[in-house]
């Protein structure tokens, strides 16, 4: 029997949004990010990434520090 050993990933219950979920797990494996690394690593429009961003700040699950994101 073999066990499975990828590492667990959780995120958070309440987001209904892909973009949410893709920005917060981008960020866990990719702390301290600026919008501009975020839209092109992920392939969203920065109006889209700035409006997910705000929901996710205003939830406190992400902190936007000198213009760079990271979890909270």
């Amino acid at each position: 029997m073999q066990l499975d050993s990828r590492p667990t990933v959780s995120i958070p219950e309440e987001f209904d949004s892909a973009q949410a979920k893709l920005i917060y797990l981008y960020l866990r494996e990719w702390p301290n990010a600026s919008a501009d690394e975020i839209c092109t690593a992920l392939g969203i429009e920065k109006g889209t990434f700035l409006s997910v961003a705000r929901t996710l700040r205003e939830r406190e699950h992400v902190e936007r520090v000198e213009g760079r994101y990271r979890l909270a």
